[in-house]
């Protein structure tokens, strides 16, 4: 007659276990509001240090493929935040993401968000500035973060705290 089920069983989601799509949306909206508030801080930083005034940075430096030029000081400025950015977003990534194995997935995944943004603004880019500086920052990000949830993963797991000195110890401390 098939399996019973017990009354006050927990249903399983429909999805595999560990698959929680609420979560990562989450992790995708926070690492996205995360990082386009650092850019906008690398970018009033950076541009009140070269001279410019900070009400002159607009939504066109996040998000316009103009901004992103090597033939002038503003497009290089704009260039040093993005990767100072991709920087921040490794940190980011670390603390909210906290894999390894998923920070590649979510650092695309922000570069693609901000790519649909950017074509929201003003259309594909075309400039090829924007899509290598892109790129690196994407692989900048990506291997940085990847590298920093290792070494975090790596950690030893302290097992108890010594009451008297505070001390962890871990099982490496045999």
């Amino acid at each position: 007659r098939g399996r019973r089920r017990r009354r006050g069983a927990a249903v399983m989601p429909f999805y595999a276990p560990g698959f929680d799509p609420i979560l990562i949306i989450s992790q995708i909206a926070a690492i996205q509001a995360l990082l386009y508030l650092s850019l906008g801080l690398w970018l009033v930083v950076l541009n009140g240090l070269a001279g410019s005034s900070p009400s002159s940075i607009g939504l066109s430096h996040l998000f316009s493929p103009v901004a992103i030029s090597i033939s002038y000081a503003g497009g290089w400025i704009t260039i040093l935040a993005l990767f100072l950015n991709a920087v921040a977003g490794a940190f980011f990534l670390c603390l909210v993401v906290e894999r390894a194995k998923k920070c590649l997935d979510f650092a695309a995944t922000t570069h693609l968000l901000h790519l649909w943004c950017c074509y929201q603004y003003a259309g594909i880019p075309s400039s090829w500035e924007w899509w290598a500086i892109n790129l690196m920052s994407l692989v900048l990000m990506a291997l940085l973060s990847e590298f920093l949830c290792m070494r975090r993963e790596l950690q030893d797991i302290p097992l108890f705290t010594s009451l008297s000195t505070g001390r962890k110890f871990s099982s490496a401390d045999r």
